[in-house]
């Protein structure tokens, strides 16, 4: 089977000096530089997490995602993170019009489908969201799949949060709806190793993978942590595994504290390809590296 990759970060627009947790230096050349259009040339992917938070949402309209369009290459994709009005306030009750909120969601992100861009549509549930909610979940997936103007999205994933969730009856729930279960890579403390088993595979089409660090820090995730290559390279054997059995891919690096997710990014790119970085990738990476060694972090 030919699989398709896309290797990124979740999130781009981290324009603070990496002192205070940006990217600044680290990556960006400096603070007049257009973000996205930098970004691009060296990731075929982002994953838009803003979308999430309704203090940004409220305020996004269909002109946001054209100009997001406009400042990308003809391949790149474009990931979005359904609003937590869906997920975390409404909890997928359909009983609360979570679909039509989801369907004026797509409207307002349709540049991204009409150009092509459009990656991955990512639900992310609360960890309060348990097994418990099983019921819930279906009923939502079910109305999806019979709305005639959401049916033909082929590329919803859903990340669960809780490790209650680790059953069989999940895989086969979400296996029948072909929807993706996202894989992560978490804090040991989250119990959450379940969601980074390779295995986990529930749609031929589609897997999404997110790295979050493994830092917790009062009881939340802290994403101040840099992936050593050893702890790499099992997940390369894991991607070449899930490149047998899918269409296409998307990693994500959440680790964004100070850049250290495009130092990750990079380098997971350049272990997993052949022929080996470009050297102007090369350059971003060292310098961004050599950068953290000093201490702006």
């Amino acid at each position: 089977m030919f699989s398709q990759l896309y290797l990124g970060c979740s999130g781009w627009n981290y324009g603070d000096a990496s002192e205070k947790g940006g990217r600044l230096n680290v990556f960006y050349p400096d603070n007049k530089t257009r973000k996205l259009s930098y970004y691009s040339q060296f990731f075929n992917t982002v994953e838009m997490d803003a979308t999430f938070y309704r203090r940004f949402y409220e305020h996004m309209n269909e002109g946001l995602f054209i100009g997001m369009t406009n400042a990308t290459p003809n391949d790149f994709k474009i990931s979005v993170k359904v609003p937590e009005i869906i997920t975390h306030e409404k909890r997928l009750d359909i009983n609360k019009n979570v679909v039509t909120d989801l369907n004026y969601f797509l409207k307002k992100i349709s540049p991204l489908e009409s150009k092509s861009k459009l990656g991955s549509i990512i639900i992310q549930l609360p960890p309060s969201f348990t097994i418990n909610d099983s019921n819930r979940l279906e009923k939502f997936l079910d109305a999806l799949r019979n709305r005639s103007d959401l049916k033909n999205h082929n590329n919803i994933a859903i990340e669960f949060r809780h490790n209650s969730w680790n059953t069989e009856g999940v895989l086969e729930l979400l296996q029948h709806f072909d929807v993706a279960s996202v894989l992560t890579d978490s804090p040991a403390q989250e119990n959450l190793v379940f969601l980074s088993n390779e295995n986990n595979l529930t749609s031929r089409k589609l897997a999404v993978v997110r790295f979050d660090g493994r830092n917790i820090t009062r009881g939340h995730y802290w994403y101040d942590y840099l992936y050593s290559e050893q702890e790499l390279i099992p997940w390369i054997r894991k991607i070449n595994r899930i490149k047998e059995n899918t269409d296409t891919i998307f990693v994500y690096f959440n680790n964004h504290y100070s850049g250290k997710a495009i130092v990750n990014s990079l380098q997971f790119k350049e272990l997993i390809n052949n022929p080996p970085l470009p050297e102007n990738e090369k350059r971003v990476l060292e310098k961004a590296k050599k950068y953290l060694r000093r201490g702006h972090n």
